[in-house]
């Protein structure tokens, strides 16, 4: 092990990971919710529109949460999304077609489960490997049965063996850690052990810097690799270094 390195990260994932980071960040959304499938829904929508600019990305979350009258599982399950225009933009490329296309598996998930939480442990998502892409591969499923049987990468990537997965391995990490500061920790099908990293153009670049992975692309193959040096630092909690990944990049 190379306690160096461990030095390094462990000091600036306790840097980042405090209560001031939650202002800025869209982890915001779910947390402003109690019930599980509101945190569930806002977590999924927040991370699913989680690319370019972070300012921007918070305004859309805001605007997203006031057409669902900030009520996300009511709406859902009231399918009061139905009644928007599949042309209307919510952000960047992502467009209120991509949105219902998302809220219809969620409705058929939830007619028939608690709680994404409970979806995942009736179908034993946390003996997998790979939890989190297995996850997807389930709700894939269940959105494409929702939607006549069409997928929609703009909602959950289809390309599972290269995908690095990361909006949802974002949001796992807001659903699954537990420590307390930002992370709400509301799930028990996953452990915070069997989280990946949440693989961005900047995180993959800080994890090259740091000689945590030689590979350029930032794909599922990297992830994996980042991740398995993450957990023989950090075996119970290896997603904590996404802060110090995030913020030594910030800097």
């Amino acid at each position: 092990m190379n306690y160096e390195l461990k030095s390094l990260l462990d000091r600036e994932a306790a840097r980042v990971n405090t209560p001031a980071f939650i202002a800025a960040d869209p982890v915001q959304f779910p947390r402003r919710f109690s019930a599980l499938r509101d945190i569930e829904i806002v977590a999924l929508l927040s991370a699913t529109i989680a690319w370019g600019n972070r300012k921007m990305i918070c305004n859309n979350c805001e605007k997203i949460l006031a057409i669902m009258g900030n009520e996300p599982a009511h709406f859902v399950m009231n399918q009061d999304y139905e009644s928007l225009p599949d042309e209307q933009n919510l952000h960047r490329t992502f467009f209120a077609r991509n949105f219902k296309y998302l809220l219809r598996g969620l409705h058929r998930i939830y007619r028939n489960h608690s709680s994404l939480d409970e979806f995942a442990m009736a179908h034993h998502v946390g003996a997998s490997e790979e939890p989190a892409w297995r996850l997807v591969e389930l709700m894939q499923h269940e959105l494409a049965q929702a939607n006549g049987g069409t997928s929609d990468s703009r909602c959950l990537p289809t390309n599972l063996k290269t995908t690095a997965l990361k909006r949802v391995n974002m949001a796992l990490r807001w659903l699954v850690r537990d420590d307390g500061i930002v992370d709400m920790g509301v799930w028990h099908a996953i452990k915070p052990s069997q989280l990946f990293i949440p693989l961005d153009v900047h995180v993959g670049d800080t994890a090259r810097q740091l000689g945590l992975t030689t590979r350029r692309a930032n794909d599922k193959r990297t992830v994996l690799e980042i991740t398995h040096l993450l957990r023989q630092l950090r075996p119970s909690d290896p997603i904590a270094y996404d802060f110090a990944l995030f913020g030594y990049s910030m800097h």
